[in-house]
């Protein structure tokens, strides 16, 4: 019988020191390393352009960041976007933690139903209170929210309008802003 060895988090952290994962672009996924798919310029464009701009409407609230790794029990996924709490300096020796996280965004292209399915899932299990998917396809953006028993209970998915995060009820993000490619 064969099985399959899970690497900790720690071991994982562990190989990277190292230099062994320096050539790969992976993520260890529920104890496993998973092969991150590759960036196409729409991904890109839209995961920059999206970044920058919640930098702009969160400044002083909130560190934005753009593809760095988040550590959970089992995983270290690299969202594409994570709105983590300030100070910045508490990440010096750590990546953010779920209670660090107001919210995590992930832009796909090719990745959508891995987006919308396993790491919707990691992240209810980490109990991560708030993930946004972008759709660069349809240009929408389904926004999950409302835990309860490890997954979310509310999906909405928007093509315009606005979104008030739930860490910031005040603040309005217009979803075209993160949705639209330029012709």
């Amino acid at each position: 019988m064969r099985t399959l060895t899970k690497w900790s988090v720690a071991d994982y952290q562990h190989m990277r020191d190292l230099g062994i994962l320096d050539h790969r672009r992976c993520e260890l996924i529920n104890g496993e390393i998973w092969d991150m798919a590759p960036e196409g310029a729409f991904h890109r464009f839209i995961n920059d352009r999206g970044a920058e701009y919640l930098r702009r409407i969160l400044q002083d609230q909130a560190k934005v960041f753009e593809a760095h790794p988040i550590t959970l029990i089992d995983s270290e996924p690299q969202p594409d976007i994570a709105i983590v709490r300030l100070p910045d300096t508490l990440y010096l020796k750590r990546h953010p933690y779920p209670e660090d996280i107001y919210w995590l965004v992930e832009v796909a292209d090719t990745t959508l139903t891995y987006d919308l399915n396993i790491k919707r899932k990691l992240y209810a299990q980490a109990s991560i209170q708030e993930y946004w998917v972008i759709n660069i396809t349809d240009r929408q953006l389904t926004v999950f929210r409302d835990l309860h028993n490890g997954d979310f209970v509310s999906q909405n998915t928007f093509s315009d309008g606005s979104i008030h995060p739930m860490a910031f009820p005040n603040i309005a993000i217009e979803v075209h802003k993160l949705v639209n490619i330029p012709e």
